[in-house]
């Protein structure tokens, strides 16, 4: 039996410039934490042929065509195997369309088990691009490549997407008193909202495919952003870095319609009116996680917890990216 984990993902900088319709052409960068929250893979050998597949539905087959979840489908079809004899179970600790790059996490997770099960070796470069390669290239997903090569990666890492494709990854050397810092003031609140992000993707790629001047403009600024963010958490300025969050979501509010809605900007409001210094919802937008920066934790846990409701969920930062916890 093989069990891997890979880790969701908080964006900290920078999102959006990860997709190709935009790196391809300006060059992207994303920064981006992994947290101590996962997706789970199990992979077993069954005593009876087939494909049986445990997620948030039942499947039982006996060829590839005949699988119904495309990402599992795609990533068995890599391997050629001509007759799968497996048994795939999925678990995760938070459900999938709530901002933190679940199907890059779920991606990474089951190529790493995988190929551990048919005892092929995948470097962390080769499991990101391999994840990505699934969701976009051949699933055509509007999405970019922060949540496979963070949860690759984990840590605390700046991701410069190159024009040709190729992705450079930095490991950010921040002092452990910042880091703590950021662990004990960023705070994630559950919306209440589960969504895909892809209407909103597609729009975004949609529009610089087509040169879209506002587009491209909103897009080389939350890139600065990003840059600024990065330079915040290596000096230890966590009150700057909280301003630039309030700055990113102000500025990622304009790039759709979707983006936010009455009672996510009532919540919003009352956060920074209450101990926040900045936030945002986390991922693509239009529901998930609202995530903050707090000059006041206690204060904004009262007001988010207590007067509107919202769960929060805790966390601590991740950096050991995907892995096999037992083979």
């Amino acid at each position: 039996m093989i069990i891997s984990r890979s880790p969701l993902r908080i964006s900290l900088g920078g999102g959006g410039t990860d997709l190709q319709s935009y790196y391809k052409d300006h060059g992207g960068f994303v920064l981006s934490a992994a947290i101590d929250k996962y997706i789970y893979t199990t992979i077993n050998r069954p005593f009876i042929e087939g494909i049986f597949l445990k997620y948030n539905k039942l499947e039982s087959c006996n060829a590839l065509s005949q699988i119904e979840h495309p990402i599992i489908r795609e990533s068995l079809k890599l391997l050629n195997l001509k007759s799968p004899q497996i048994e795939i179970t999925t678990s995760a600790d938070i459900p999938a369309g709530t901002g933190l790059g679940s199907s890059g996490s779920f991606t990474t997770s089951l190529l790493k088990s995988l190929y551990r099960y048919y005892k092929k070796h995948l470097t962390t470069e080769e499991l990101a691009s391999l994840a990505c390669h699934i969701e976009i290239d051949i699933l055509g997903e509007p999405i970019g490549k922060q949540d496979q090569y963070i949860a690759a990666y984990g840590g605390i890492t700046a991701f410069d997407f190159q024009n040709d494709g190729k992705v450079l990854p930095e490991s950010l050397k921040i002092e452990q008193e910042t880091l703590h810092d950021l662990e004990d003031n960023l705070l994630l609140f559950f919306t209440g909202y589960s969504r895909s992000a892809g209407s909103i993707l597609k729009d975004q790629k949609d529009k610089s495919e087509d040169n879209n001047q506002e587009m491209l403009d909103n897009l080389h600024y939350v890139k600065n952003l990003g840059l600024r963010s990065k330079e915040c958490l290596v000096t230890g300025d966590t009150y700057t870095f909280g301003k630039l969050m309030h700055e990113h979501w102000l500025n990622k509010k304009k790039r759709s319609k979707g983006m936010s809605n009455q009672r996510i900007d009532k919540w919003y409001e009352s956060a920074i009116n209450n101990g926040a210094i900045g936030g945002k919802l986390v991922g693509a937008g239009g529901g998930g996680f609202l995530m903050f920066m707090a000059e006041d934790k206690k204060r904004l846990r009262k007001i988010m917890i207590e007067e509107h409701g919202l769960e929060e969920v805790r966390f601590k930062f991740d950096f050991e990216g995907t892995k096999i916890l037992s083979s």
